[in-house]
């Protein structure tokens, strides 16, 4: 189960659901039904066309005084009885488990199984779990619905020969969030099936929910993928969904959606990722922790429609902060854990292990910008950090879109760069050892490194090639870290401005005419004060995106 630190995220949708340990879940008793229409993901796009055209109601939560009682402590002693699981028996390799309601999780998710097109409900009953005699559970209804579910490990034991009663490698709880355990064995960062309005001003979050799923059956055991369905509906949109998920090295997610909009979204947030970053070697506070980094990702990824790489590392900004990065059908972006390092973190939840995930349009996206929102947290129980596609083109009440992408829960990018790439982005006071500091400067260590960097003669340093929006530079040099570690070089400089504004920055490494490595952007803010405590405000105050 999860522990208290990491449960306490789920209250407000704001951190890595971080560490996932399998209770087990339900169903061998299908309730059956009169209908024989066949399911489609057609006619699931159809529905999801229809539903939008009405008013919408928000699902019907079940004995309210019930669910409020069902609290961290309660939730944890609920347990699913792992032989009633979905395919435990099979046909399939990953057996599906479920989640219960509770205070944190309110909203009954319907779910269902697919056998042969024909649609049967999976009912809800407290006999499908181990419970105490007096859990407040024990007043919920049958069919009170569930709050999620799981896949767990293959129970054909291809995975480490790991128990699959006891580890899972997909959640999908809460709203429209979901994760995949990625190849380290360790949940992280989460995706959604759509952010609406994500830190824009004058506006709250809409948070939709995914209110129904359909588990298609396997053929036959040998089947390497799970492939399921789900409807979201929320007060702006209602929409249809396809999951092919496949546990590879990682996990991989082939996501298909048709989207119908009820209301206008000024910020229509495509493919959006979710996670936390409270400090790394960048900027941490005096002493504001034991441990050197807190985070589940370091930095975002892109790779541009024209082929740039870029890096930009993340951000604990004081306020809420909203950049957007230009782009005419990118090749993919992502939210990446690129430090590996226990020593840089030292913590027992395993930062280090944290899944990276990217974004692999599958069709053109046209023009648009992916855009990074990063929101002050003073914790590591909150997410703060959101990563998203959003169209040039205004989302509009009538509008549809039909979307299709790829989800790659890594330890790296699916398709890393030949150039060098930055692993560290250092900040220290201005000016030159042994003499005064000069006020207002600030000055940057980064770090990249391969193969490019190790093919260098002998003597040869490559230029750092920089530019920021405002600001001068001074003291500009490149040299080999003295670690040892061939092709590992850092760009140092300082930066002097005026005003606390932020300053977009940009760099990367070249040898004459010969690019080297990835570009390096990063939004700096000078002297800036601590980042406040999360609040609901925290979302009032959105400023302009910059433009890569």
């Amino acid at each position: 189960m999860l522990n208290r630190r990491e449960w306490i995220s789920f209250t407000s949708f704001c951190v890595a659901l971080a560490s996932l340990k399998p209770p087990a879940a339900v169903v061998a008793g299908l309730s059956k039904t009169d209908d024989d229409t066949h399911f489609t993901f057609d006619r699931l796009v159809m529905l999801a066309e229809e539903t939008a055209l009405k008013p919408y109601v928000h699902p019907i939560t079940p004995a309210e005084s019930a669910l409020s009682k069902i609290d961290y402590e309660a939730l944890g002693q609920i347990r699913f009885d792992t032989r009633r699981a979905l395919f435990a028996n099979g046909p399939g390799r990953y057996p599906v488990t479920f989640f219960h309601l509770g205070r944190f999780f309110r909203v009954p998710v319907r779910m269902h199984v697919i056998t042969k097109g024909i649609v049967q409900p999976i009912t809800y009953d407290k006999t499908l779990f181990n419970m105490p005699a007096d859990s407040p559970a024990q007043a919920l209804a049958r069919n009170s619905g569930f709050a999620g579910f799981r896949l767990q490990e293959s129970r054909t034991g291809d995975q480490k020969k790991l128990d699959w009663k006891q580890n899972d490698w997909v959640a999908f709880l809460g709203a429209s969030y979901f994760r995949g355990i990625g190849e380290q064995y360790q949940y992280g960062i989460s995706a959604r099936g759509i952010a609406l309005d994500v830190a824009q001003a004058g506006k709250a979050e809409e948070f939709p929910d995914f209110t129904h799923f359909w588990f298609e059956t396997p053929p036959d055991d040998q089947q390497p993928t799970l492939t399921l369905y789900a409807l979201l509906d929320s007060r702006s949109l209602c929409g249809a969904y396809r999951f092919v998920i496949s546990r590879t090295k990682g996990v991989l997610m082939d996501v298909e959606a048709a989207l119908f909009l009820r209301q206008n979204i000024d910020r229509f947030g495509i493919a959006p990722l979710t996670s936390m970053h409270w400090f790394g070697e960048t900027a941490k506070p005096t002493a504001i922790d034991w441990r050197p980094e807190v985070h589940d990702s370091d930095g975002l990824a892109l790779w541009t429609g024209t082929g740039e790489r870029i890096w930009r590392p993340l951000n604990n900004p004081a306020r809420t902060m909203a950049s957007a990065f230009s782009d005419n059908n990118p090749r993919g972006f992502g939210l990446l854990q690129r430090d590996r390092s226990f020593d840089h973190y030292l913590d027992g939840v395993n930062y280090q292990r944290r899944p990276s995930v990217w974004v692999e349009p599958l069709e053109d996206w046209g023009e648009g910008s992916i855009q990074l929102v990063e929101i002050p947290t003073d914790d590591e129980i909150h997410d703060n950090i959101v990563a998203m596609w959003v169209p040039k083109e205004p989302a509009e009440a009538g509008h549809q879109y039909h979307l299709k992408y790829r989800l790659h829960w890594l330890s790296d990018e699916p398709y890393p760069t030949d150039l060098a790439r930055c692993v560290a982005t250092r900040l220290g006071n201005g000016g030159l050892p042994g003499q005064p500091r000069p006020k207002g400067a600030r000055k940057f260590v980064v770090e990249f490194t391969g193969a490019p960097l190790k093919k260098l003669p002998l003597g040869v340093k490559p230029e750092a090639v920089l530019w920021s929006s405002r600001g001068t530079f001074s003291n500009v040099l490149t040299e080999p870290v003295p670690d040892d570690e061939a092709g590992h070089w850092r760009a140092l400089f300082d930066l002097s401005v005026d005003g606390n504004e932020p300053v977009e920055m940009r760099l990367y490494l070249r040898l004459a005419d010969a690019t080297l490595s990835e570009s390096w952007l990063y939004q700096y803010h000078p002297f800036s004060p601590q980042p406040a405590p999360l609040t609901q405000g925290a979302f009032a105050q959105s400023s302009p995106g910059t433009k890569a």
